[in-house]
């Protein structure tokens, strides 16, 4: 079995630390309404979410998983869910279970971490914080602040860079394709959450080495499933 000597775990945001699907829900249910336009409900809304808030409006706009709104009424849109969204975006929003706890653990165990998501810094920096969780990461890198979002490598390999460890001495923790695809592309490991935003997509097929179904078991794969070895911790 391959083996992996670990220094470095990084997680995605949305959908594996935290469910943000009510706020993020709320923020387009506002925007539909300023619009003129009638509410969806928080089912249909999770639906569209795990390929960014741009393109989340756009499926509220046209009801659509590719559609392409109106330039204008796009621009009017996304000016609306920003200004909700971004004093909103922790009303609703809940870490997932087991997460606080075993992020502490890896902590304790050495561990360097970080959070790499595709969500813009001024959203995602705040709801690190609301929910109690930003201490934890020795980096954040969110998706306004490269010049690439995952599924590319570059958060990846760039949270590597700022974390002082090669890709191969990481591992991404995530929920989506875009995450297994980017780890796949960064060459380092990946597992993946069977909760989150990942609509059916077949993980596994996609590259990750497992899909664990609670958060707890990202720490207990580490620690008993002889797949990935944690290396001795950095200075």
């Amino acid at each position: 079995m391959t083996t992996f000597p670990l220094a470095a775990l990084l997680f995605d945001l949305d959908g594996t630390l935290v469910d943000t699907a009510p706020d993020l829900a709320d923020a387009a249910n506002h925007m539909l309404t300023r619009l003129g336009r009638p509410p969806r409900d928080e089912a249909t809304v999770s639906g569209w979410i795990g390929d960014g808030v741009p393109r989340l409006i756009k499926r509220a706009l046209t009801g659509e998983r590719l559609g392409e709104p109106d330039a204008a009424l796009f621009e009017e849109a996304q000016a609306l869910y920003d200004a909700y969204y971004e004093t909103h975006v922790a009303d609703r929003s809940r870490l997932y279970p087991g997460v606080a706890r075993t992020l502490a653990d890896l902590r304790a165990e050495g561990f360097r971490m970080a959070c790499v998501t595709n969500k813009a810094g001024r959203f995602a920096r705040p709801l690190l914080q609301a929910v109690g969780i930003a201490d934890y990461f020795d980096a954040v890198l969110c998706g306004d602040e490269l010049a690439r979002t995952k599924p590319d490598p570059l958060p990846l390999v760039t949270a590597c860079e700022r974390l002082g460890v090669a890709c191969d001495g990481a591992a991404l923790v995530g929920d989506s394709g875009n995450d297994m695809r980017a780890a796949k592309a960064a060459g380092m490991p990946a597992l993946a959450v069977a909760y989150g935003y990942h609509h059916g997509v077949d993980l596994l097929g996609l590259g990750a080495a497992a899909v664990v179904p609670t958060f707890d078991g990202v720490r207990n794969f580490l620690r008993f499933e002889g797949r990935f070895l944690r290396a001795k911790a950095l200075p």
